[in-house]
């Protein structure tokens, strides 16, 4: 069964090109390491809510827009391996390295989390 790890972000929109380009080199890892798909969606219609909404989540500032991203992966165990090898003090892929690829973001406001799809619906 699939397995779906979800970030929601928040990014200046003066970053939007370094997100794109800081995606698309840490991205193609997650699919060299057993990712199916991964999709990094800059927000379009994000609206503010009246008891909690997605700016308040990652306590988004005025200049920066909410991204939603997710990870598909064929199956936990893949994700568990992708995450172990990613945490080892072996691991120096450079496309996670801060110095070659800073995240265009503040990392510490993200919330992110593993889910396991319980309702899918495709045409």
């Amino acid at each position: 069964m699939s397995y779906i790890d979800g970030f929601v972000i928040a990014c200046s929109e003066a970053n939007k090109q370094k997100f794109i380009d800081h995606a698309r080199t840490a991205d193609a890892m997650f699919i060299e390491m057993g990712a199916t798909r991964v999709v990094e969606c800059w927000g379009d219609d994000v609206p503010d809510g009246t008891t909690t909404d997605f700016r308040t989540a990652v306590k988004a500032e005025d200049g920066e827009v909410v991204l939603f991203s997710w990870i598909e992966w064929p199956d936990k165990a893949t994700r568990d391996k992708c995450y172990a090898l990613m945490m080892s003090p072996d691991f120096k892929d450079p496309r996670m390295d801060p110095i070659n690829n800073p995240m265009p973001f503040d990392g510490k406001r993200m919330i992110y989390g593993g889910f396991v799809p319980v309702v899918t619906l495709e045409k």
